[in-house]
């Protein structure tokens, strides 16, 4: 395909083929993701390739139930991970630190370089993904099913097979109201009504066309996209609840040696 293609076609796909995606096909996704960007080449993150039934089968209920964890032949599942770095610095004589909130940062950010250039050359190949927030929001239940040990959190996942679907293309907000010209420019009101003006219509739209969402929509009250996301969707209590979850298990994860914790 051609980079703007692969680009510009992206949708996330929830139902798969019952099909298998080849080995040479997946060595070429990793691949890719191996290329990516990283923090002083450090590659501070792991890559979990998941097939099996019985894993899958696991994993379904911390990833909240979506089907795609069952119905597409592999998860990927991105993990910041400083536990081969600091055994390679152990063997090598030198300090072993890399334990601290600044490093899981760092090896998140490297895990989610990897996840988009993986993302883009299965896209490439034809296949269709689904990122999952899920896997950083159970993160300790994603961990213990994939057997993680300390200093390796799951950061970011996805489904990924070859598309039964194709759905149209979800809207994004305009160039002009995300990127600003040298410093950063704050927002009139005016302004973000106009940035939000085809979101609102458009997210309206879908979940109004929906059945199952029309009716959650009207039971709920709702009258408007921005109290789907915050009534519906994300509430300030699952966010705060997730938060914990992610913070108790950096803790487990040796990821809080932040000096005044130690």
């Amino acid at each position: 395909m051609e980079f703007n293609e692969v680009i510009h076609g992206h949708r996330s796909i929830r139902a798969y083929e019952d099909r298998e995606v080849g080995q040479e096909v997946l060595d070429r996704i990793l691949e890719a993701g191996i290329r990516a960007s990283s923090s002083g080449n450090m590659q501070s993150y792991s890559i979990v390739v998941t097939r099996d039934p019985e894993l899958r089968q696991k994993l379904y209920t911390p990833h909240m139930d979506q089907s795609m964890v069952l119905d597409a032949p592999v998860l990927l599942t991105f993990c910041a991970d400083f536990n081969r770095m600091r055994r390679w610095l152990e063997l090598n004589d030198a300090p072993v630190h890399f334990d601290n909130f600044m490093s899981f940062m760092i090896g998140a950010i490297d895990a989610t370089l990897a996840s988009q250039n993986c993302a883009l050359a299965a896209e490439n190949e034809g296949l269709g993904i689904c990122y999952m927030g899920s896997t950083l929001a159970n993160c300790d239940q994603i961990g213990e099913i994939l057997n993680l040990p300390p200093n390796v959190v799951p950061v970011v996942g996805y489904s990924l097979g070859y598309p039964a679907e194709s759905p149209a293309l979800r809207d994004r907000l305009p160039q002009q109201g995300l990127v600003h010209d040298e410093q950063y420019q704050d927002y009139s009101d005016e302004r973000i009504q106009e940035i939000y003006k085809d979101r609102n219509e458009k997210g309206w739209k879908r979940y109004m066309d929906v059945p199952h969402l029309k009716e959650m929509t009207e039971q709920l009250g709702l009258k408007n996209l921005a109290q789907i996301y915050t009534i519906a969707k994300y509430t300030k209590e699952s966010h705060l609840d997730f938060s914990q979850t992610v913070l108790n298990y950096l803790e487990t994860q040796n990821f809080m040696k932040n000096g005044d914790s130690e």
